[in-house]
């Protein structure tokens, strides 16, 4: 009972935080999409994106040296400034690459704490069920967020004025109290660093080898690339829906689109269990989420239903994708390395990411956004066939061998 308790208050903080993290990241980028169009969206996007790949290596050295309730709190407590800082520089008119500077630490800080939050999740109901079930908990309330920016009233300019500039940014900050006040029971220690005690010089090369070889082992390259590689070709569509929606069916779809990728994230669960029945290799199966990103974007140019559909499939896929990621490479790191592969695990995700969405508007308008779909699809489709091949034949030859072993 302590054990669910405890994973009921990381999933509350959790929804709180992510809920006031959307609300107030859309309006942030509706409002950059009033002052400079796709473009200066994109670069928000991308500059959010690059932070979260930053912010493995910071968690990795802030582990060593924090446990997870200070962990939490600090990064937490930088973030509740940097939140307020960037939404308020970017209403004062100041230069987008000083906001955008801004933006790279804020998910510095806000993507730790992500990570130590997952570690806490890991810590208290290992497997792929608790994670994908937090993440789709996470993604279904950031929907749910930015789907209410959309409705939040504005004056002159497009930007919110009285009241509901203030429930923004109270929003947008004060959600991250319950993180802060969860943090008190947090479980994850300090994992092992570098700084190595005084010994004599044969015993701190010891322990730096076992180290260093433990940090080497700590997650698959195999598993970053393939997870970057995915969302480097699927979720380009989906990161940029906000402007993208805005563009191609005005404003008032956002929301419509928010909800449907709400209801798509409730069903990953499901379908994460109904794959995992299959046995699918992890790269196969990472495949075939990304065709379900990426698909239903086909369409979106020609109907603002097909949007709909497209963020469904794609609030489905993509919460799948990470809730499954995640837990094959919490499955595989070493206990008292868990927080650090998680932050690698993200990161590879948005740097796949935030090249795609830096991309995507260089190469296409939102209205032929359909051409470059349908070139990722043909891209993934193919993987996920010589991958099965691959495998297949791999599955076939093992199998041959032990009939003969038997035989003999």
């Amino acid at each position: 009972m302590r054990r669910a308790g405890r994973l009921r208050e990381l999933l509350f903080a959790g929804v709180v935080d992510s809920f006031g993290m959307a609300l107030g990241w859309t309006v942030l980028v509706l409002l950059a999409v009033s002052r400079g169009g796709l473009a200066e969206a994109a670069l928000y996007n991308a500059a959010m994106l690059f932070g979260v790949v930053l912010s493995a290596p910071v968690t990795g050295w802030l582990s060593r040296r924090w446990a997870g309730r200070t962990l939490l709190r600090g990064s937490a407590g930088v973030e509740i400034v940097l939140r307020v800082g960037v939404l308020a520089a970017l209403i004062l008119g100041l230069p987008s690459a000083l906001i955008a500077a801004g933006v790279v630490v804020m998910h510095v800080a806000a993507w730790a704490g992500f990570a130590g939050m997952r570690a806490e999740v890991t810590a208290v109901a290992p497997g792929a069920r608790a994670m994908t079930r937090y993440a789709l908990c996470i993604a279904a309330v950031e929907a749910a967020g930015a789907g209410l920016a959309a409705l939040v009233p504005t004056g002159a300019g497009g930007y919110p004025t009285g009241w509901a500039l203030v429930a923004v940014f109270v929003a947008y900050a004060g959600s991250l109290v319950p993180t802060i006040l969860s943090a008190r029971r947090a479980r994850v220690v300090i994992e092992p660093g570098e700084d190595i005690p005084a010994l004599s010089l044969t015993g701190r090369r010891l322990v730096a080898g076992a180290r260093a070889g433990s940090r080497r082992s700590i997650v698959s390259p195999r598993l970053l690339v393939a997870g970057g590689a995915i969302m480097l070709l699927a979720s380009g569509p989906t990161l940029l829906s906000v402007p993208l929606t805005t563009q191609l069916h005005g404003r008032h779809w956002v929301a419509g689109a928010a909800i449907a990728f709400s209801l798509g994230c409730l069903l990953a669960t499901i379908a994460v269990e109904a794959i995992a029945t299959m046995r699918l290799p992890a790269v196969l199966r990472w495949s075939l989420w990304g065709l379900a990103m990426l698909t239903g974007w086909i369409f979106a140019p020609a109907h603002a239903w097909a949007v709909l559909f497209a963020q469904f499939s794609a609030g489905l896929a993509q919460t799948a994708f990470e809730g499954d990621m995640d837990a094959r490479v919490a499955e595989e790191a070493p206990r008292n390395g868990v927080t650090t592969a998680l932050a690698y695990s993200a990161s590879t995700r948005a740097l796949g990411g935030s090249v795609a969405v830096k991309v995507l508007p260089m190469v296409v308008t939102a209205q032929s956004i359909d051409r470059a779909v349908s070139v990722g699809v043909l891209a993934l489709g193919v993987a996920a066939l010589l991958i099965y091949a691959v495998t297949s034949i791999h599955t076939g030859r093992f199998t041959e061998r032990r009939t003969s072993a038997k035989v003999a």
